[in-house]
C-alpha cells in the first residue's frame, strides 16, 4: 500500500521509520518531509496546512493510507477535507482536535466529566485575569488557550511574574491569537509523565509510558521548547499509576468525547502529572508527541499500519499492543540559541555512523538536503534515540552516539533521564 505522512519532523520521521518496516507498504510520501525522511520516502513541496493540494496530491497517486502527524493541520481540519473527500487519512478531525486547540475547552471538559485535573479559570480579558491573580496562591501556571508550538505555558513564582504573563500573553501576543484567551490554572508538583495513546472513537490503547525534558537547559532550567529528550518507559509509571488512569482519565477521556459528539479517532497525548493526590491531567495533545515519539515508535512491537488501520475502522479492541521490555533514550541535538535567536545552514557530519546500527536512531527534525550535503534548517535538528536492557544504560548509549555526530553551532542538555540514574 501506499502511505502519505503529512509533517515534516522528528516525529515524522519516526512514524516514517515504523512504516518503512511494515511489510504492508510499497511506497511513503511525504509531505513536506525533510533529508532524513528523504532516505526512506518521496519527500513533497506541500504544506502541512494546505488541505487542497493535499487532497489532490492523494488522489492523483492513489494513497491508501495519509498520517496527519503535526496539530496545526489537526485543529484547521485537514483530516475532515480528507473524509470529504472520501480517503481514508488517520488524526482527529476538527471537533475532535479541539482538544488540543483550546486549553478553555479541555478544562472544561475534565471538569465536566470529573476527569482529575488542577483547579483552574479562563479569561480573555487581561485587567480581569490580574485582579484574579491578586487572590491568587503562587506559584501559579498560565496557559495561552491556542496552539503555540508547545510553548505557551508560563509558571509564575510571583504575583510580579504573573502579571508579566498575562501582559505577554494577552497584550503582547508573543503566541499571536493563541493567547486572546488564557487558563490561570493551580501549580502542581510532583512528576510529569506522558502516555500517548491510540483511539478508535470508542476504545483507547496506551502506550508505553514516556517522559519529556521541556526546558531549554540543564536542571530544567531556561525556557520551555518543543522538547530536549526523552526517555521511555518511565518508572514512576506503576501498575497501579495505569490501573487508576485507565479507569479515570483515559477511558473517561474517550466516554465524554463521545458523548459530545466528538468521536476521537487519532492518538490523544495525555501529559499526567502525578501528584500526592493521585494522577491528574496536566494537557492534552491531539497526535504524537515529539520527541516522545521518538522512544515509544522505536519500541513498539506491532506493525504500525495494523495499529492506525485498526483506529480508522473502530476495531482497536482487536489489537493487544505490545512494547519491547528494552528501555529507549532521546537526547535532541539542538542550534544554540534555540528556542530564541539561532543560525542555520550548518553542515552536518557523521550521519552515516548510524546506518545498519541495530537499537541506534537518528531522528531528523530541522535538516535540509542541499548541494553541501545535509545542514541544520532549524531549532531542533537531530533527535538521537538508542535502546538499552535498562534506562540507565540506554541513556548511556544515547549520550555516546551524540559523540558521532557533529555541526558547528551543535547544542544539548547534559542531563536528559538524569533522575533515572538516581533510582
Amino acid at each position: 500500500m501506499k502511505v502519505l505522512i503529512v509533517g515534516g519532523g522528528g516525529r515524522e520521521h519516526a512514524i516514517a521509520v515504523k512504516c518503512s518496516q511494515s511489510k504492508r507498504v510499497s511506497k511513503i510520501y511525504a509531505a513536506p518531509g525533510n533529508a532524513g525522511i528523504g532516505e526512506i520516502a518521496e519527500c513533497v513541496d506541500i504544506s502541512v496546512m494546505d488541505a487542497t493540494s493535499l487532497v489532490k496530491f492523494a488522489k492523483d497517486n492513489e494513497i491508501d493510507l495519509t498520517i496527519i502527524a503535526p496539530d496545526d493541520p489537526l485543529v484547521a481540519g485537514v483530516a475532515d477535507a480528507f473524509k470529504e473527500a472520501g480517503l481514508r487519512a488517520f488524526g482527529p478531525l476538527k471537533n475532535a482536535a479541539i482538544i488540543e486547540g483550546s486549553k478553555a475547552f479541555s478544562k472544561d471538559l475534565m471538569k465536566k466529566y470529573n476527569i482529575p485535573s488542577a483547579a483552574y479559570e479562563t479569561f480573555d480579558n487581561a485587567d480581569a485575569a490580574i485582579a484574579y491573580l491578586e487572590t491568587a496562591k503562587m506559584p501559579i501556571v498560565l496557559k495561552a488557550d491556542g496552539l503555540a508550538l508547545g510553548k505557551g505555558v508560563l509558571i509564575c513564582n510571583t504575583l510580579e511574574e504573573a502579571k508579566e504573563g498575562v501582559k505577554t500573553l494577552m497584550l503582547d501576543k508573543q503566541f499571536g491569537s493563541a493567547g486572546d484567551r488564557i487558563v490561570i490554572e493551580e501549580f502542581m508538583t510532583g512528576r510529569e509523565v506522558s502516555v500517548l495513546c491510540y483511539c478508535d472513537g470508542t476504545h483507547i490503547k496506551p502506550m508505553a509510558s514516556a517522559q519529556d525534558h521541556k526546558r531549554a537547559k540543564d536542571g530544567d532550567q531556561g525556557l520551555n521548547t518543543g522538547g530536549m529528550g526523552t526517555f521511555s518507559p518511565s518508572p514512576f509509571y506503576t501498575e497501579e499509576v495505569d490501573k487508576f488512569c485507565k479507569e479515570n482519565i483515559y477511558q473517561a477521556t474517550m466516554d465524554a468525547m463521545k458523548a459530545e459528539g466528538r468521536d476521537f479517532v487519532g492518538i490523544l497525548f495525555c501529559g499526567l502529572m502525578l501528584t500526592e493526590d493521585g494522577p491528574k491531567v496536566l494537557e492534552y495533545n491531539a497526535r504524537f508527541g515529539d520527541p516522545e515519539a521518538q522512544v515509544v515508535l522505536p519500541r513498539m512491537k506491532n506493525d504500525i499500519i495494523d495499529v492506525l488501520e485498526a483506529c480508522i475502522d473502530g476495531k482497536l479492541d482487536e489489537i493487544e499492543l505490545e512494547f519491547e521490555d528494552k528501555a529507549a533514550v532521546c537526547v535532541i541535538l539542538a542550534s544554540d540559541g534555540y528556542p530564541e535567536h539561532y543560525d542555520k545552514g550548518f553542515v552536518i557530519s557523521g550521519l552515516e555512523n548510524f546506518k545498519d546500527k541495530e537499537d541506534y536512531y537518528v531522528f531528523h527534525a530541522g535538516t535540509k538536503l542541499t548541494d553541501e550535503g545535509i545542514v541544520t534548517n532549524g531549532g531542533r535538528v537531530l533527535g538521537v534515540t538508542a535502546k538499552g536492557a535498562t534506562l540507565v544504560e540506554a541513556r548511556a548509549n544515547a549520550y555516546e552516539a551524540t559523540k558521532w555526530i557533529d555541526f558547528a553551532n551543535k547544542y544539548m542538555r547534559n542531563d536528559i533521564g538524569k533522575a533515572i540514574d538516581e533510582q
